[in-house]
C-alpha cells in the first residue's frame, strides 16, 4: 500500500496559506476595521471552498463523523469561515485587543490546581479552534505564563506570523526536535510556567510513535511523544481549547487531563496509555460540541493509519527522554 499523502503536505500547505492570508489580511483589517475584514474573509472562504478540492473532500470526510449526517456545501463554507476567522482574528489578539471579542472561560481552576506546586505543568490541545485566544486568560491571570512547543520548522513559521502581524509581539517558542529541546521545556515548568503543544499531529520525520484509538466512530493513531515527554518530566497535564463560537465570541475550556507528577518509570507506559484514552475522548467531545473548529483539513484517519504506528516504534523523542 501506498503511504498516504498527508503529514508531509499539511505543514507546507496550510502554514504556507495560512501566512499568505494573514499578511493580507493584517493590511486590510488594520487599515479599514474588523467589520470590513471579515466582509473579504466570505470571499476568500468562497474560493477556498471552490478550488480546494482535497481540503474540501477532507472537510466533508470529518464534517460527516462529527455531525452525524451528510455534510453539505454550507457545511463545508461554515468550516472553512470558521477558521478563517479564527486567523483573522489573530490579528487583534496578537495586537492585545481582548475588548474586541466575547471570551468566556470554564475550567481556569484545573489551571490554577496544576500549577499550586510551583513546578509548571502542560497545556495540551490540537488544532481545533484558537490557540491564540487561550492568552486571553492573561488578563484575570496576569501570573500565569505560557511557552509553546512546535516542531522546528513550523517554530520558524509562527516567529514570520507574529512578524508579520505585530513585530512587537512575543511567544517565547521552543522548537523541538533539537538536543537541547526538552531542557528548555524543563527549564520553563521549573520557573512555572504552562508549555502548550498541539498534540493531535505528527511529523514523519519526528518519528513519533503512535496508538490508535476510536475518534468520531473510526479509529486514527494519535502520537504518543507529547504525553510521553509529560510523563517523563513528571508534570500535570490539562486539555485546552479555544473554540470559535461565530461572531466575536469564543470560549476557552480546560480540563484536567492526567498528573504524572507521582507516575514512576515502571507505570509510565500505563498512566500514557490512559491519558491518550482521554485526550482522545475529550477531543471527541468538543467536536462534536464545536464541529466548525475543527482546522486539520487532510484525511487525518488515512493520515494516521494504522501502519505507521507499526513502522514509527522507536520515537527519538522517547530515547532523548528515557534519562530524565
Amino acid at each position: 500500500m501506498n503511504e498516504p499523502r498527508n503529514r508531509d503536505d499539511w505543514a507546507d500547505r496550510q502554514e504556507r496559506s495560512n501566512l499568505a492570508l494573514l499578511r493580507f489580511m493584517t493590511w486590510i483589517s488594520l487599515r479599514f476595521g474588523r467589520r470590513a475584514g471579515r466582509v473579504l474573509l466570505r470571499i476568500i472562504t468562497a474560493y477556498f471552498v471552490a478550488f480546494s478540492p482535497r481540503a474540501r473532500r477532507a472537510s466533508r470526510g470529518y464534517l460527516n463523523r462529527a455531525l452525524g449526517r451528510h455534510a453539505g456545501w454550507r457545511d463545508g463554507y461554515r468550516h472553512v469561515f470558521s477558521f478563517a476567522s479564527t486567523i483573522h482574528d489573530r490579528i487583534y489578539l496578537l495586537n492585545e485587543r481582548f475588548d474586541l471579542f466575547d471570551i468566556r472561560t470554564h475550567g481556569v481552576e484545573d489551571v490554577e490546581a496544576a500549577l499550586a506546586d510551583g513546578h509548571g505543568a502542560f497545556l495540551m490541545g490540537a488544532h481545533l479552534g484558537s490557540f491564540e485566544v487561550v492568552r486571553a486568560i492573561g488578563r484575570a491571570q496576569p501570573h500565569i505564563r505560557i511557552a509553546i512547543t512546535m516542531y522546528e520548522e513550523n517554530a520558524r513559521k509562527i516567529n514570520a506570523i507574529l512578524a508579520a502581524v505585530n513585530p512587537a509581539a512575543h511567544h517565547d517558542v521552543i522548537g523541538l526536535g533539537k538536543v537541547d529541546a526538552m531542557l528548555k521545556v524543563r527549564e520553563r515548568l521549573d520557573s512555572g510556567s504552562l508549555v502548550g503543544i498541539l498534540a493531535d499531529r505528527t511529523l514523519r520525520q519526528a518519528g513519533d510513535a503512535l496508538k490508535e484509538r476510536d475518534f468520531l466512530g473510526t479509529p486514527a493513531a494519535f502520537p504518543l511523544g507529547p504525553l510521553h515527554m509529560a510523563a517523563v518530566l513528571r508534570r500535570p497535564v490539562v486539555f485546552m481549547t479555544g473554540l470559535y463560537l461565530g461572531g466575536n465570541r469564543y470560549d476557552i475550556h480546560f480540563e484536567t487531563l492526567a498528573d504524572f507528577s507521582k507516575i514512576e518509570r515502571g507505570e509510565r507506559a500505563a498512566a500514557v496509555d490512559a491519558a491518550l484514552t482521554r485526550y482522545v475522548a475529550l477531543l471527541e467531545k468538543y467536536c462534536r460540541a464545536a464541529p466548525y473548529n475543527w482546522f486539520n483539513y487532510f484525511d487525518f484517519w488515512q493520515a494516521n493509519a494504522a501502519q505507521d504506528a507499526a513502522r514509527a516504534t522507536g520515537a527519538p523523542l522517547r530515547e532523548a527522554t528515557k534519562d530524565f
